[in-house]
């Protein structure tokens, strides 16, 4: 059969991977992928290119989609959605394998039961939030970056003695503060799911300080809510109702804060887009590759419905509702145990300890 593969959402590292072994696959079971430009948006207005082994043979080792993505809403207007199935019917698809996080799969689910649309799923998300996959593809990647940048912060911050605070993208879920704060070695970290307490973190950072150490980092999500007011513009949203963060400055807003609390001089930065470009760590080549095959598998068994998730270390087919039941929080155990590392008892001069 003709199958169209598309990419929807904000784009990652490993998109053009799981495009690859979709493709490779399909055409090993004898089918003809054909590729969606621009997301769901492209399958709206008809925009579509070969996919064969030549032009995907290469593209293991590229970041973001050679499809190109958008976050268009078809549901948004009814008309969208009845252009949408009638270009399913004149380009002769036999199935849909859409590769997305939350709103993608959603539209997805929405085809396939509402008007039976033969769609498979593949999980994409840098934010690692979407339910009944334990990892998505795009957030070893992320992580590595902002580990990255939490390499060359610890640099600078050592050498001005300043307290540095890092950014980085997270709208719902802590996932990649949390892997990032660990993976670096920062000295508190912020999360969405958690309640933020600036004062017993502007008081450790001075026992940091004070205690010897003379810097410090932060980690903090995009999506973090501060108990302080800040711009009263209203936040523009996208066409899923996803309010745009970038305009809140979580991250100059906490550094401000510590600075007028300890006294200490404070900066901040944001890596924000470069998160999601680049090359796929392996990790992520090797996850998007399995996941973009076992949703060319499920095609060829005709298991529709469906999303290829990564359970363990196996790669197995769950159901989209189950996928899009609720996003995948970081569960507060996971930060508790965290917390071990970045809010320990510091040594004053004296030998004190203080929590």
């Amino acid at each position: 059969m003709r199958v169209g593969i598309l990419t929807g959402g904000g784009d990652c590292p490993g998109l053009n991977p799981a495009i690859r072994g979709a493709t490779l696959r399909l055409i090993r079971d004898g089918h003809t992928p054909i590729g969606v430009l621009q997301g769901w948006k492209g399958l709206i207005e008809g925009l579509t290119v070969p996919l064969t082994e030549e032009r995907v043979d290469e593209i293991i080792r590229e970041g973001g989609t050679i499809l190109g993505t958008s976050r268009t809403n078809p549901f948004k207007d009814p008309a969208d959605v009845q252009r949408l199935l009638e270009n399913i019917e004149d380009f002769n698809f036999g199935a849909i394998i859409a590769i997305g996080g939350e709103d993608t799969l959603g539209v997805a689910r929405r085809l396939y039961t509402e008007h039976g649309v033969r769609v498979v799923g593949v999980p994409k998300t840098m934010d690692n939030d979407l339910g009944g996959t334990d990892f998505t593809f795009g957030f070893d990647s992320a992580v590595s970056v902002a580990v990255e940048a939490m390499d060359r912060l610890r640099d600078t911050a050592k050498s001005h003695a300043r307290i540095i605070v890092l950014e980085v993208m997270g709208r719902h879920a802590g996932w990649v503060a949390l892997y990032a704060g660990i993976g670096g070695g920062a000295d508190w970290i912020l999360i969405p799911e958690v309640p933020v307490d600036l004062n017993a973190m502007c008081h450790y950072l001075q026992q940091v300080y004070h205690g010897g150490k003379r810097y410090g980092l932060v980690v903090v999500s995009e999506g973090v809510e501060l108990p302080f007011a800040g711009s009263d513009e209203p936040l523009q949203t996208d066409e899923f109702g996803h309010k745009v963060l970038k305009e809140r400055a979580v991250g100059s807003r906490v550094a401000r804060y510590i600075e007028e609390i300890t006294g200490i001089e404070t900066r901040d930065a944001v890596i924000g887009h470069i998160q999601r470009g680049g090359p796929p760590t392996v990790y992520d080549r090797v996850l998007a590759t399995r996941l973009g095959l076992k949703a060319a598998e499920l095609v060829s068994t005709g298991q529709f419905g469906m999303l290829a998730a990564l359970h363990g270390v196996e790669i197995v087919a769950v159901p989209l509702e189950e996928a899009l039941q609720a996003p995948k929080l970081v569960p507060y155990e996971l930060y508790e145990e965290a917390r071990q590392i970045f809010q320990r008892a510091v040594l004053q001069p004296q030998r004190s300890g203080a929590s």
